[in-house]
């Protein structure tokens, strides 16, 4: 096992993740890829990019996603660990399945948060959606919501 991606929601509950990657790549001294797979651009599903303090307010979210990547990355490096982040923006399903074949990734690691009925109907899980498309091992560790 050469490289391990973790899956990263920024949902504050990210720390979690964070230590299980670092120790399941220490034991197999793999290393880490961060991804945090943004939502898509609105003309990449259909929509109009709208009035600027649209544009303004996505802007500002997606510098300071790009922050706490650094952050994460910074953090697992001080553990002699080696660290890549990745931000990207699409259907985060997809993108996840893309990247793992792109980076010759070993491992998945990502969250699982409990939803109720009414989500699962509507938004399903992310978590359900990359064990079904996935042919790598996948490693799901629980979250606090």
């Amino acid at each position: 096992m050469k490289n391990i991606l973790v899956t990263i929601d920024f949902n504050n509950n990210e720390k979690a993740l964070l230590d299980k990657a670092v120790e399941m790549a220490k034991c197999f001294e793999a290393k880490i890829w961060l991804l945090h797979v943004a939502a898509p651009e609105p003309e990449f599903i259909g929509f109009g990019v709208g009035p600027q303090y649209i544009r303004d307010t996505r802007a500002e979210e997606l510098r300071k996603e790009h922050r706490l990547m650094s952050d994460y990355t910074e953090l697992i490096k001080l553990e002699n660990q080696e660290c890549e982040g990745l931000l990207i923006n699409g259907a985060t399903i997809e993108m996840i399945i893309e990247e793992t074949q792109k980076l010759a990734i070993d491992l998945i690691i990502i969250g699982h948060h409990e939803h109720h009925f009414m989500y699962k109907a509507f938004f399903g899980s992310v978590a359900s959606g990359v064990i079904k498309k996935a042919n790598i091992p996948v490693l799901i560790i629980p979250l606090e919501n």
